[in-house]
């Protein structure tokens, strides 16, 4: 017997411009169909430590982060109209991709991940993309748009 779903954590990337919209349409599909709450993640680059973060500003991280809250709330109200973006939770976060969505659905206590799987590189087949990642190593289901 499957578990029942009540919590959904899709993960877009908003600077592809579009590409990633049906990832987020599949995603609340699928939460509307199950009667589950959607959570939507997006991931900006951690700047590390070390000489490269000296580059920039010391609340640059801050900033990045405060400004594509703003882009994915606007994302999400694009793809999904007003009314159901405001049932929706957006969430970004700093750092790896993969490591990042798998850490925020073990915090939400996401019942199914919803990614997205775009062209691999060469490189993909042999380094592993960060939906691939995301599948071998999350503790719940995870669903793939291709």
């Amino acid at each position: 017997m499957s578990r029942k779903i009540t919590r959904i954590l899709c993960a877009v990337d908003i600077a592809t411009h579009g590409k990633d919209d049906p990832v987020l349409e599949t995603a609340a599909r699928q939460a509307q169909w199950e009667g589950a709450a959607l959570e939507v993640l997006t991931v900006v680059p951690d700047m590390g430590v070390g000489e490269v973060t000296s580059f920039f500003p010391p609340d640059y991280e801050k900033k990045a982060v405060g400004i594509a809250r703003d882009r994915l709330h606007a994302h999400v109200a694009r793809v999904l109209g007003e009314e159901r973006a405001r049932e929706v939770a957006c969430v970004v976060a700093a750092g790896s991709v993969y490591r990042e969505v798998l850490r925020v659905a073990a915090v939400s206590g996401a019942d199914l991940i919803v990614v997205g799987s775009h062209k691999p590189k060469a490189a993909d087949f042999l380094l592993g993309s960060n939906a691939a990642r995301i599948v071998r190593h999350a503790a719940c289901s995870v669903y793939v748009v291709r």
